[in-house]
């Protein structure tokens, strides 16, 4: 590793800080940083670029803020191979692991190409409207179909090719990958899975049957789900950000994208340990 970009959330009050300590870590180690944006006016000597030409001139992303600032990178980086590693400058963080007091030593292994690459499944996404495409996404968390306004019941009916699951009667439905289960998915009552995992995941936001529980799904599977009744708008929602409006009669078709996230994981990283302190597991050694 030789060039690194910078992704922050600058709204962060610890982020101005921190910023200039990666500068002075960076010329010691003798690394480059790209950045973009209100990240570039906050670190010194960056290399400014455009987000949509970041993906071209770097060796890996170091991200510095919380998960939200890290699904932002995965966007802006889109279908590109480029590497990141997140530095956590939120209160929870799944997928920024790397704590600020440790960014000297993620460096160093940075630098000695110390570390492994973790292959992280993403989600192709497609909003329909009639014979109409509203929208093409790809998401690394999750797509959540929800309400604009107060929530009033809809029914969504889920289907995997010809193979009917369910119509779900409920306020809204969540289909993630494994890295996102401990996301939105975790909140609806859905299960961990492991990120290395080959598998999708369909959750139900308040269904209104109690038989009704979260599916695993095999990740080569193309599931399509059908606004069947819906007395308002709703919103596709992927990564956390609003993408387009659905109404009744609406498809949102999911399967696995062709193309994965790649993650840095450092010699000391270990994911259930990630667990164990974010979640406060009782019982555990940590």
């Amino acid at each position: 590793m030789k060039t690194l970009g910078v992704i922050a959330n600058c709204d962060k009050p610890e982020s101005h800080e921190t910023l200039l300590a990666l500068a002075r870590l960076c010329r010691n180690l003798d690394l480059s940083l790209v950045a973009c944006d209100e990240t570039a006016r906050h670190l010194p000597d960056a290399r400014t670029v455009r987000p949509s030409a970041l993906r071209k001139h770097i060796d890996a992303l170091l991200v510095l803020g919380g998960d939200g600032t890290l699904l932002r990178a995965v966007h802006i980086l889109g279908e590109s191979e480029v590497p990141i590693v997140g530095v956590n400058l939120g209160a929870l963080g799944f997928l920024t692991n790397v704590a600020v007091e440790n960014m000297e030593r993620a460096l160093t292994h940075l630098k000695q190409g110390e570390f492994t690459i973790s292959e992280r499944t993403t989600l192709a996404c497609t909003a329909r409207r009639a014979k109409k495409t509203l929208g093409k996404y790809r998401a690394l968390n999750d797509s959540v179909i929800g309400w604009v306004r107060a929530a009033r019941i809809i029914t969504v009916d889920a289907t995997i090719g010809n193979d009917h699951i369910a119509s779900y009667r409920c306020d809204g439905v969540v289909v993630s990958t494994p890295t996102g289960s401990t996301g939105h998915s975790l909140s609806a009552g859905g299960p961990i899975v492991h990120p290395g995992s080959k598998v999708l995941l369909l959750n139900v936001i308040c269904p209104h049957a109690l038989s009704t529980r979260p599916l695993i799904l095999p990740d080569d599977a193309k599931l399509t789900l059908k606004i069947t009744v819906a007395a308002r708008p709703l919103i596709l929602s992927v990564d956390g950000q609003e993408k387009t409006i659905l109404r009744q009669g609406d498809e949102l078709l999911i399967q696995r994208h062709s193309t994965n996230a790649r993650f840095i994981r450092l010699p000391d990283y270990s994911y259930f340990g990630v667990l164990r302190h974010k979640l406060q597991w009782r019982g555990s050694n940590v």
